[in-house]
């Protein structure tokens, strides 16, 4: 059954280990829970879910053989979050330190 939950973003992007959170909770299952059916260690979900650690193409792929859908749909999570992130932390000085092109 894929995944039965949704969200509209706005601000920043959240970190994917929220959507998954509400997946859970939608599901009423534990992190545990989903490790075990996902055959992954139970810490790597609990940091997920936690917003401690990142979703790596594996857990994407395993996640979207669970809950149905695409792993892109959780690469896409990640990397949108990243990204917010990075802009964040870094867009000033990266602005500080490289020229754009000419045109």
């Amino acid at each position: 059954m894929p995944i039965t939950r949704t969200r509209r973003i706005t601000g920043p992007a959240p970190h994917p280990g929220e959507m998954l959170r509400d997946e859970l909770e939608a599901r009423r299952l534990t992190a545990h829970a989903l490790a075990l059916a996902l055959r992954l260690p139970a810490s790597r979900i609990s940091q997920i879910v936690r917003g401690q650690r990142a979703i790596t193409p594996e857990t994407a792929l395993r996640l979207a053989r669970y809950f149905g859908g695409s792993p892109a749909i959780w690469l896409r999570l990640q990397v949108a979050y990243d990204l917010d992130r990075a802009e964040a932390e870094l867009a000033a000085k990266i602005a500080a330190e490289v020229t754009p092109a000419a045109a």
